[in-house]
């Protein structure tokens, strides 16, 4: 490669890994997800390949870490909630209200999670393509409008997924509904919003593995961040298909594993969330 030469690995319009030569020689390597949770970039010397890192200011790091150790704890506490609800549904040790309460307070911590997730990919340090191979930060933003980069898709489908279950969560204390009712004020939004979390968890192995379909990286800390997720949404889908309300019988389809599945996905969540708080600069 030439020093304007670049090397970019993504799928479709995404480019989720740059690689080109600084003027300056040498391998500079930028990668979307240790960029932003991280802050850094791999380079290495002319001659040799890339394989130190490079990292960002003292004060974009305390960014970095701020941000994250609020989205990781939000989501450890949301996912709590959540089993605890879940639990609470199960044993019968509680009403529809207390189940419907623990289940909004721990919806308002995912929230809190999914839009702070987002502001990690608005405010994540930028690379200059081409340049010597560092990161740097743009002002303060609450938003921005970035649909070419699939992190904030990913984060931005995530964030959508956490309000639509909120309004599942605040139908659920509504009294005297019927069955059609239950199903499309409930069951419908609950759905909806599990497939906007497995939309994002594809975004992100297509952000992490720079392909279109999920890879295998076991010694990949953001990898199990990633699995463990989408792993606790498959467990959210399948508890919300089990969640619909027949018609005919005014039952559920299987009481048992929409609640094992809320509490095994909502376990999943609470663990991705204790393995971020270690994806730090």
């Amino acid at each position: 490669m030439t020093p304007t030469e670049q090397h970019a690995e993504g799928a479709g319009p995404f480019t989720t890994r740059l690689t080109w030569q600084p003027p300056s020689g040498g391998t500079a390597v930028w990668e979307s997800r240790p960029a932003r949770r991280r802050g850094v970039i791999t380079a290495g010397p002319p001659g040799a390949p890339a394989g130190g890192k490079v990292g960002v200011d003292a004060r974009t790091r305390d960014r970095l870490r701020r941000l994250n150790t609020i989205a990781a704890t939000a989501f450890v506490i949301g996912g709590a909630l959540f089993a605890a609800g879940a639990g609470v549904a199960q044993f019968g040790s509680g009403d529809a209200t207390t189940c419907a309460s623990i289940y909004f307070a721990g919806g308002l911590f995912f929230n809190t999670g999914g839009y702070v997730s987002l502001l990690q990919v608005v405010n994540a340090p930028r690379h200059e393509p081409g340049g010597e191979g560092r990161l740097f930060t743009r002002s303060w933003r609450w938003w921005s409008y970035e649909p070419v980069r699939v992190d904030w898709l990913s984060a931005l489908v995530l964030f959508a997924g956490t309000l639509v279950f909120a309004v599942d969560l605040l139908d659920s204390f509504l009294q005297g509904l019927s069955v059609q009712q239950v199903n499309r004020l409930i069951w419908a939004p609950d759905v909806i919003g599990c497939l906007l979390f497995l939309i994002s968890g594809h975004l992100a192995f297509v952000e992490i593995c720079h392909r279109a379909y999920p890879c295998l990286r076991r010694r990949d800390l953001g990898w199990w961040i990633v699995a463990v997720n989408q792993i606790g949404s498959v467990l959210f889908m399948i508890s919300a298909v089990a969640a619909y309300t027949r018609p005919a019988t005014g039952s559920l389809v299987n009481a048992d594993i929409a609640n094992w599945g809320t509490l095994l996905g909502a376990g999943c969540f609470s663990l991705g969330g204790v393995l971020q708080l270690y994806e730090r600069p």
